[in-house]
């Protein structure tokens, strides 16, 4: 009888459920001088679909760009003219270059017309 052969079936990472939860994961390692930012922004009224339209636009070119790391745009559920952009940059540097690219130059011109607050805050991880 002949053998036959029996294909290895491999399950990816991210298939796999681990009964201890996030503690078993290994997150990918930032580099040395990595940081985060966090920008909150409130919509003037009746501005909220023009803001989520400018804001949806940044989101393509920025993260071809070559320090950044994360990029992420969030509505809040609760208010629905707040919006968050979390946002990791290989350094200061790196956002620094951002802040000259021609679509953050556009948005910058743009954003007076349709915020009425926004705040941000760089952070680094430590733990």
């Amino acid at each position: 009888m002949a053998k036959r052969k029996t294909k290895k079936r491999s399950r990816s990472l991210g298939s796999r459920k681990s009964s201890s939860g996030s503690r078993g994961k290994k997150t990918a390692k930032l580099p040395k001088h990595a940081v985060a930012l966090v920008v909150m922004m409130h919509a003037k009224p009746g501005q909220e679909l023009l803001l989520q339209a400018e804001l949806s636009a940044l989101i393509r070119p920025t993260r071809k760009e070559e320090g950044c790391i994360l990029y992420d745009l969030h509505r809040s559920t609760d208010v629905p003219s707040d919006f968050l952009f979390y946002e990791i940059w290989a350094s200061r540097d790196a956002h620094a270059e951002h802040k000259r690219t021609p679509h953050f130059l556009r948005w910058n011109a743009r954003k007076d017309t349709l915020l009425a607050a926004k705040e941000s805050t760089f952070w680094k991880k430590f733990a």
